[in-house]
């Protein structure tokens, strides 16, 4: 294998693009594979459509990746003497993430390039990750002892509110979108619940749908929510609007699980279990809704995940990462759907859309 150092001189980025129809409507799929050469994996967290982020591996260490999408060229973000890094969000020309120096990993910010990281890491804290950002803030946690807090930042280590409510043990911030915050926290005595801050830990607001042995919320476009909960002995993709009570049950029949990773607009994107394996998923507000993106894949494909949704109008793009079972390694994926041309009055809502850069990452790698 070549030194990570030649992996980043070579400057390119192996593509596959496969074109499908889907069932619906006006679904002509893209399906673009952005693994990045002479890595052992790699991993897209979220796009805004021009750039993606994300992860790639060599060995078990992963590296912070900015990709551009026109040309698929790559940039490593690791700052100076970091040993890992990752990123899972953009806000604008911002990467969110994190970089390990040591056995500390401490939450980053990034504009482009590995000498722009700036350290948000919190005083008093051992580690802290920060996985999405909007409008110049940033959420995560941060680990106050050897417990998560939800966090959340204004471009600035100093700028830290621990949003964990008080009664709680852990908690953690996994999305913003405007001044609405969402993720979970968990109780003393429990599992984790579902959540929604907006701005300080005395704003909490449980999720919890009535029924669920436990939750968490993992996306948010400012109204509406999404997640999973743990429903009849199933874990279920779920969509809130504010409060427990709007709780809808995305899971589709015939599948062992699911959950939901992202929002935006009227559409939701995620993965289910079929058949033992995990199948990239897209839902439009109800179960019923539910399309497979993993069928849009070729057959080398065992598993996939979506971790992202984003529209500027023209297009939707999801992102997430694939099991290549010729390869052995996940590959970072985008799907990309045009949207039909809309009539006059859509088109003011979409640009309205738009507008709203912010974008989230995965978070199920235990952070």
């Amino acid at each position: 294998m070549r030194s990570k150092n030649q992996v980043l001189a070579s400057g390119m980025c192996s593509i596959a693009t496969v074109v499908c129809i889907a069932s619906e409507v006006n679904a002509q799929w893209t399906v673009r594979n952005f693994h990045p050469s002479g890595y052992s994996g790699s991993v897209a967290s979220a796009s805004d459509g021009a750039t993606l982020v994300g992860a790639a591996f060599l060995g078990s260490s992963e590296y912070a990746i900015l990709w551009n999408a026109s040309d698929s060229s790559t940039v490593e973000l690791g700052p100076e003497g970091s040993s890992a890094s990752w990123v899972g969000g953009i806000d604008g020309g911002l990467q969110i993430g994190y970089a390990r120096f040591g056995t500390a990993a401490r939450a980053g910010v990034w504009s482009g390039t590995a000498a722009s990281w700036v350290d948000l890491h919190p005083a008093g804290t051992t580690n802290s990750y920060a996985v999405a950002g909007d409008g110049g803030r940033q959420v995560g946690h941060a680990s106050v002892g050897d417990l998560r807090h939800a966090s959340l930042w204004s471009g600035t280590a100093s700028s830290w509110v621990d949003l964990q409510p008080t009664g709680f043990r852990s908690s953690s911030a996994e999305d913003i979108s405007g001044s609405q915050q969402v993720g979970w926290v968990e109780p003393e005595s429990g599992a984790p619940l579902a959540s929604i801050w907006t701005g300080t830990a005395a704003s909490w607001v449980n999720l919890n749908p009535t029924g669920a042995l436990f939750s968490r919320a993992w996306g948010t476009d400012g109204s509406q929510q999404v997640g999973s909960a743990f429903v009849d002995g199933m874990q279920r993709a779920s969509l809130w609007s504010g409060s427990a009570a709007s709780w809808v049950d995305l899971s589709p029949l015939g599948v062992t699980d699911s959950v939901a990773r992202a929002v935006f607009g009227s559409q939701q994107a995620g993965a289910v279990g079929l058949d033992g394996y995990s199948r990239a998923s897209v839902w439009s507000g109800t179960a019923s809704s539910w399309v497979d993106l993993h069928s849009l894949l070729s057959s080398e494909f065992l598993s996939s995940e979506a971790t992202d949704i984003y529209s500027d109008g023209i297009n939707t793009y999801v992102t997430g990462f694939g099991f290549n079972l010729s390869t052995g390694q996940n590959e970072a994926l985008m799907w990309i759907q045009p949207i039909p041309a809309p009539g006059a009055a859509a088109l003011l809502a979409l640009a309205g859309l738009a507008r709203e850069r912010r974008r989230r990452g995965d978070h199920r790698t235990g952070r």
